[in-house]
């Protein structure tokens, strides 16, 4: 079946989500922070051959590795501990579940009654009104509530899937796929609400017309809403293959991708919101996780399980201290950088006892440089993989990053890759 399709996969591409906007399924949500779905593709074929058939991704984000997984006839787990992320890489899957004639019967008739409502005044959360004019929030409202009538649970979570993966497009503000939300920018192009929603499901059903024979039923898939540094719902020794791409020590706010989506949902006021509903079950990448940690932090530098970076570390550690004094922001790189390495080496603590003992892990990562001091994040990964019990490990380099240096903060080299880890 997939003799040859492969051969034109641009591996230097494989940490990128912009081809997957392509592909079926994939494309229902653009994640930018996801990795290609057609080299996941070629690396389940290749570890197939291998007898590999079970894959584990413990930062499933929007869903890649287990949706491709379907497409592969393989089984696969995915680990997701934001709630929203979870939430719209599991309406990727549950489409198997459903009766597809239903699905879109229900999907439309949701627009119909959203047209009929009379929706006046809308209160919000500030960023909400702040994006969108009123007359659109207007009409988003009347899709939630509509939404929210749906008696059916599975449904009803793929229609608000739906309503999520439109708000962006909807918005004249600067509402780009990514951390950041600018309403003092404008788009060129923005959709109407009902234009968007409808295109959404006309997207969905060829989608499915196109996968329903392709996907696997036998394939075992399922994503988790848990923290991968304590995997408890895979089961010991059962996976294989792992493929994942953990959050980058780059002091990328992952809490934050999705505040605006959270606040028209009314899940959150605010951006304070997010420390108690998002970041205390994430991996600690950026400063904001870190506030008031800091004697956490500290007594963790001698933790055991860090032992293998240990030295190496708090070197780091004190020069980013020291250089913090020298930044207007005085951001707590130093608190950060520490509490990113315990948080993973806890990862691949869990992630030892649900493989097998022939498992290969691929872990697609990036180096970092806060305040222009340089850390060895494939190496420090690498001795927290074997000193977790994993045989050995390497990297391998797709690309540079940061050589293009307008606008930069700092001139440090930095490269993305693969890091291998066997079992």
């Amino acid at each position: 079946m997939f003799d040859g399709f492969f051969d034109n996969v641009d591996d230097s591409k494989s940490s990128t989500f912009q081809d997957n906007m392509k592909l079926p399924i994939h494309r229902w949500y653009r994640y930018t922070a996801g990795f290609s779905a057609s080299w996941v593709g070629k690396l389940i074929e290749e570890e197939k051959a291998n007898g590999r058939k079970n894959i584990i991704d413990p930062f499933v984000g929007s869903g890649t590795v287990v949706v491709e997984s379907g497409f592969h006839n393989v089984n696969a787990y995915g680990i997701e501990s934001h709630p929203y992320v979870y939430k719209i890489a599991q309406a990727k899957l549950q489409w198997r579940e459903l009766d597809k004639e239903k699905l879109i019967s229900e999907c439309l008739a949701v627009l119909e009654r959203a047209k009929q409502k009379q929706v006046g005044n809308v209160e919000y959360p500030p960023l909400v009104t702040k994006c969108y004019p009123i007359d659109t929030l207007q009409k988003l409202e009347s899709l939630k509530l509509a939404c929210l009538e749906i008696d059916n649970e599975k449904i009803q979570n793929f229609v608000w899937f739906i309503i999520t993966s439109i708000l962006r497009s909807v918005s004249p503000v600067g509402t780009a796929q990514w951390q950041y939300v600018l309403p003092n920018k404008t788009k060129s192009k923005v959709l109407d609400p009902y234009d968007a929603y409808l295109q959404k499901v006309r997207d969905i059903e060829h989608d499915i017309d196109s996968s329903e024979k392709k996907v696997g039923k036998e394939s075992e898939l399922a994503i988790f809403q848990e923290d991968a540094r304590n995997i408890s719902s895979i089961p010991k020794g059962w996976g294989d293959l792992v493929i994942t791409s953990p959050p980058y020590a780059n002091n990328y706010d992952y809490a934050d991708a999705l505040r605006l989506e959270m606040c028209f949902w009314n899940d959150i006021k605010g951006w304070k919101d997010l420390q108690s509903k998002v970041r205390v079950n994430l991996i600690r990448a950026c400063t904001q996780h870190v506030g008031g940690q800091k004697a956490e932090i500290r007594n963790i530098l001698d933790s055991e399980i860090l032992s293998p970076i240990a030295d190496e570390l708090k070197e780091k550690y004190e020069l980013l201290d020291k250089e913090k004094e020298n930044h207007g922001g005085k951001k707590n790189y130093h608190l950060m950088i520490t509490a990113y390495f315990y948080d993973m080496a806890n990862v691949f603590h869990s992630l030892y006892e649900v493989t097998s003992d022939k498992c290969k892990m691929c872990f697609v990562i990036g180096d970092s440089a806060p305040y222009g001091i340089y850390i060895p994040v494939d190496e420090w990964l690498g001795k927290l993989a074997v000193s977790a019990g994993f045989k050995d490990y390497t990297f391998e380099k797709l690309r540079d990053r940061n050589v293009k240096w307008k606008n930069r903060k700092h001139r440090v080299p930095l490269k993305e890759g693969r890091l291998w880890i066997n079992k």
